[in-house]
């Protein structure tokens, strides 16, 4: 196939487009940085200058290829409503390239659109939230309405997605670790976050385009759970910084907009998604990769 994805230069998609070339896949890859982009062709992919703002070039790429894999994403949280608001667009826009086609679109998500059984992992055929609960259900709403004009289009949620260097929101919350000089958890912090690794990650992302299923929902869940509190005491050891425990009144002073986040149980299965796409992590765990973090020296 020949795969248009968004996001190519990112933590994610520079692992999905490897993933993609070395299964015998071509690649477009949407770029705004004539830097990013060296690395990107050099890794051998095509690619297309543009950012995803611009509705004429995510048009062109998508009516150039077989399927489209949607990850870019703006990730300032400042501005985190809005964001979301704008991929709901992106896919809107796609949706009107590829409607009526077999092609296939795969749009991503966040595991947390679908906690909607209390005291229970999410799931992939959950009841979802809308985007008036948790904004990053935008996404999802706007791949049911591309369903509904008849474009193949599935879903894959992400959990927190790491290695040594990068790891979801956990990367801006050990910036807030180090800030406040204490790796803090809320209550007992057994809250728990799913996670897995990059390389797992796209390998799932190239199964799902490879498989083309409509309406399809998939979690890239390689731990269900990882506990706030283990979270934070492995990198209060690998920073050499104290760890303590903080009430929920204290959550948005200390977290800021973390706090949205850092008081949630979000755990998810990937049960469905293994047992149809005959998916099996094999990278490190969350807590290795933490414990191996690298950080710089300011």
């Amino acid at each position: 196939m020949r795969i248009f994805v968004t996001g190519a230069t990112g933590n994610i998609g520079s692992n999905v487009v490897r993933e993609l070339i070395a299964a015998g896949h071509q690649v477009l890859g949407l770029c705004r940085s004539k830097e990013k982009a060296v690395a990107l062709a050099a890794a051998g992919a095509e690619v297309l200058h543009g950012t995803i703002e611009d509705i004429g070039i995510l048009k062109s790429g998508a009516s150039q290829s077989d399927g489209v894999i949607h990850l870019a994403f703006n990730h300032d949280f400042s501005r985190f409503v809005e964001n979301c608001e704008d991929d709901r667009r992106v896919i809107a826009t796609f949706a009107s390239a590829l409607a009526g086609s077999a092609r296939p679109l795969v749009v991503t998500s966040g595991t947390p659109i679908a906690n909607t059984v209390p005291g229970e992992p999410a799931r992939e055929d959950n009841a979802i939230v809308g985007s008036d609960t948790h904004p990053r259900a935008a996404s999802e709403e706007a791949a049911i309405l591309a369903s509904e004009i008849g474009v193949n289009v599935s879903v894959v949620r992400l959990p927190q997605v790491h290695d040594p260097v990068s790891q979801g929101l956990i990367t801006p919350l050990i910036e807030i670790f180090r800030q406040k000089g204490v790796c803090a958890y809320i209550g007992d912090g057994l809250n728990r976050w799913p996670a897995a690794h990059f390389s797992d990650v796209a390998r799932l992302y190239r199964l799902v385009v490879e498989r083309a299923e409509p309406n399809a929902r998939y979690h890239a869940v390689a731990e269900e759970g990882v506990p706030m509190r283990d979270i934070a005491e492995v990198i209060g050891r690998r920073l050499n910084l104290p760890v303590k425990s903080v009430g929920k009144e204290e959550a948005q002073e200390y977290f800021g907009w973390l706090s949205m986040f850092a008081t949630r149980d979000m755990p998810a299965s990937s049960a469905k998604t293994r047992q149809k796409l005959g998916w099996e992590p094999t990278g490190p765990k969350l807590l290795d990769d933490l414990a191996e973090l690298r950080v710089s020296s300011s």
